[in-house]
């Protein structure tokens, strides 16, 4: 990190406005056309933060993979030249976040990435993108999960669902068996697994973690649904819960990544930044319902972008 670029974080982290100069995140992702999810996510939420996103696409899609038909176009060939002219160009940034990763071999390209450019102060969200619902997805293999393990070790912050961490603690196989046993269990009672769960991410990693939209219901008839977020080191804990509206929507686990991204190289509290992330995307999920947007268009969070200032 460059000397002016530290006293840029230091200043954030006291409040102070220090002008023109811009702290800057590297972000690993791929770009959708359609579906509000990855960098057409995370740039716009990095920027309104006061931080200069600079992508480096992993693939181009036509439209996100949930759609029924997409144009796709893998970038690894490409990220090396990019990275090359980076380099050149003495390109050092304050932060890295680690997105949509295609394969074991990208996910080692973006270890590169890593050691190419990193400082010991950088600092390093991964979102270790595997699966959810208990599910892996088709891009899943053991290679990538290996190579993600190994992303984790080298971040400050990851922030995977519940299907991810379990994957990077166990593999394909015992997830599943653990996703069934959690799956039976009393809220209370999954409530204290899962933080057993997030301890240990958070002692095998060495790092700071975030496990995102953990489905929370209850057998209260009084009592709403709530979708939870489990923040996590080597030492304490902490729940954020928001009301649980509407389904599961493309998008809002890069949204949430992305706010949580800015707040870090700025240096804020991680607990205030992931209240800040959920409020924000709780009112985009909201304004979602209320038009009957297709969860596979995104969410409407254009809008409430000003609240993240």
């Amino acid at each position: 990190m460059s000397a002016d670029n530290k006293n840029t974080a230091a200043a954030y982290r006291l409040g102070i406005d220090i002008g023109s100069t811009t702290v800057k995140i590297a972000v690993l992702n791929d770009l959708s056309g359609l579906g509000k999810c990855s960098l057409t996510a995370a740039i716009p939420v990095i920027s309104v933060m006061g931080v200069q996103a600079c992508p480096l696409p992993t693939a181009v899609l036509s439209a996100q993979t949930g759609f029924p038909s997409y144009y796709y176009d893998d970038y690894t060939a490409h990220m090396e030249e990019i990275m090359d002219q980076w380099e050149k160009m003495d390109f050092r940034p304050d932060g890295i976040y680690t997105g949509f990763l295609a394969g074991d071999v990208q996910a080692e390209m973006a270890l590169e990435f890593i050691e190419r450019f990193a400082d010991s102060d950088t600092r390093i969200l991964t979102d270790p993108i595997l699966g959810d619902n208990g599910m892996e997805y088709p891009i899943y293999t053991e290679a990538l999960c290996e190579k993600m393990r190994q992303l984790a070790e080298k971040a400050s912050m990851i922030t995977p669902n519940l299907t991810e961490a379990l994957l990077l603690l166990y593999g394909k196989e015992e997830m599943h068996c653990r996703w069934k046993y959690l799956s039976g269990l009393e809220t209370e009672a999954f409530m204290v697994e899962i933080r057993k769960t997030g301890q240990k991410i958070a002692e095998n990693f060495h790092t700071e973690a975030v496990i995102t939209g953990i489905d929370l219901y209850t057998q209260s008839a009084d009592k709403e649904a709530e979708m939870a977020n489990l923040i996590v080191n080597e030492s304490i804990w902490e729940w954020v819960t928001a009301k649980k509206e509407g389904g599961s929507y493309s998008g809002t686990g890069d949204l949430f990544a992305s706010v949580l991204s800015a707040g870090m190289v700025k240096g804020a509290d991680t607990a205030e930044t992931v209240k800040k992330a959920v409020n924000f995307i709780s009112r985009a999920i909201h304004d979602t319902v209320l038009e009957g947007t297709n969860r596979n268009e995104g969410v409407c969070f254009e809008k409430h972008l000003g609240e993240l200032l």
